[in-house]
């Protein structure tokens, strides 16, 4: 068997074998396939898709390419939480704390930014001292001692998706949903939970650009979930507009904890809501009503913020600054642009406010490329807000002076503005089960 064949037979495409698709993968985390080989059958794969039984052998294959947790020793459900990746969704951060302070467990191994979206992984990094790479016995200690643990994915945690997930990045090969698909539920599979919830974006900032796509994608993980024998539901939600007004590291972690304080930007608390209390219902806490009171009560009475707290300290964190927001290093260069006419924002492409937090320095252009904790930008106006000339849009942080002017010149290519309010968008589009899809028409 050749990697070589294996690349023309899906060029043509044609559906590879399980065998061949263990072969791939196998030869791949052993060094025996080059990443120019793997690049070409990762394009090859974009243009010719996959079919069902291929996306399963494969996500299979990854699963199956490393270590797998076993959680077992830890009493009660266990739930995981996943997105499909976006421009200002720092949820994972939310509903962790929130689902864990409500009595069930929620044990999350989290990525890092890929493209123009943000990863878990760097958000925690932003906090001082916060490690991301525990032992097993630390983690499971942690996640009994706080009910929660967020973590990186391990070096033995489905490593074909480690290696593969850094080079779909830079070869434009990230929006595929056999890929997105057995990336998210080969590491989910491994992780060890008894349910997954599923966050899948749609629109301009998401990978998945359609809500037809987004719901095929979602159906297509839930059956995978629900085929290896873990409860399994997804949520399609909007990433035409970024979620909340934060993006990049720590402005990210500092928004975050205002939700958890119980003073978020409307539309984050409410997409973390809707997601904590479908976490909890698949942990049996009740019903989705019932299960949304109980998340709304962690954040009130603060329990929730103080369980992100008490897991921070765990994994070496200063919980300090999550207190005081001073404590945290400030971007030196800051830009603050503002609107050229009166009128409402009509537009708003997540995508390039994405990459404009990227020039700032806090994504990664290539793989290689080192992030700045520090830098991003927030938001004072989103889609849907009316405007008055001379007003602030958005504060750019950055220790890159030299990348003000083209950060300005993108993110104005981003928004459009006119004279009439544009329509509503929901931020919840549907619910996704196994053998149900429940779509929904109202916004927030």
């Amino acid at each position: 068997m050749r990697i070589y064949d294996l690349i023309a037979k899906k060029k043509h495409g044609e559906a590879l074998t399980d065998a061949e698709i263990g072969y791939m993968i196998d030869g791949f985390v052993k060094g025996e396939i080059a990443e120019y080989q793997m690049s070409a059958m990762l394009m090859a794969i974009w243009f010719r898709d996959m079919d069902a039984h291929e996306t399963t052998e494969l996500t299979k294959a990854m699963a199956r390419s490393g270590d797998k947790v076993d959680l077992s020793p830890i009493e009660g459900k266990k739930v995981d939480k996943h997105s499909t990746g976006g421009v200002g969704d720092k949820t994972s951060l939310i509903v962790a704390p929130i689902v864990a302070a409500c009595g069930v467990k929620v044990a999350k191994m989290s990525g890092r930014g890929l493209g123009h979206t943000g990863g878990t992984v760097d958000k925690l990094e932003a906090i001082p001292g916060y490690r991301t790479a525990l032992d097993r016995r630390e983690f499971l200690d942690t996640l009994r001692e706080c009910g929660v643990s967020l973590i990186g994915q391990s070096g033995n945690l489905a490593p074909a998706d480690k290696k593969l997930y850094a080079l779909r990045d830079v070869t434009a090969t990230v929006d595929s949903i056999p890929l997105i698909a057995s990336s998210i539920m080969s590491k989910k599979l491994a992780a060890g939970s008894d349910c997954i919830l599923l966050d899948v974006k749609t629109g301009s900032g998401a990978f998945m650009k359609t809500l037809e796509d987004s719901i095929r994608l979602a159906q297509t993980m839930v059956a995978i979930g629900e085929g290896a024998g873990r409860r399994t539901v997804a949520l399609i939600t909007d990433m035409d507009t970024p979620l909340g007004h934060s993006i990049g590291n720590a402005l990210e972690v500092i928004e975050s904890m205002e939700v958890l304080k119980g003073r978020g930007p409307k539309d984050l608390v409410e997409v973390s809501l809707q997601l904590a209390a479908n976490m909890l219902c698949l942990a049996d806490k009740g019903t989705l009503e019932e299960c949304r009171r109980m998340a709304e009560k962690a954040i009130a009475d603060g329990s929730a913020f103080e369980t992100f707290c008490h897991m921070a300290r765990r994994h070496g964190g200063d919980d300090s600054v999550l207190r005081d927001y001073e404590k945290f290093p400030k971007a030196p260069y800051t830009l603050e642009v503002k609107a050229e006419q009166d009128g409402y924002i009509t537009r708003m492409d997540a995508e390039k406010v994405g990459l404009t937090s990227v020039l700032l320095g806090a994504g990664r252009e290539t793989k290689e490329s080192a992030i700045d904790l520090s830098a991003g930008l927030v938001l004072h106006k989103k889609y849907g807000d009316a405007v008055r000339k001379g007003e602030p849009l958005v504060t750019f942080y950055t220790s890159r002076p030299e990348k003000l002017a083209e950060a300005e010149s993108l993110y104005r290519e981003a928004i459009r503005t006119g004279s009439e309010p544009p329509k509503k968008i929901p931020l919840v589009f549907a619910r996704v089960e196994r053998d149900s899809i429940e779509r929904y028409d109202t916004g927030c």
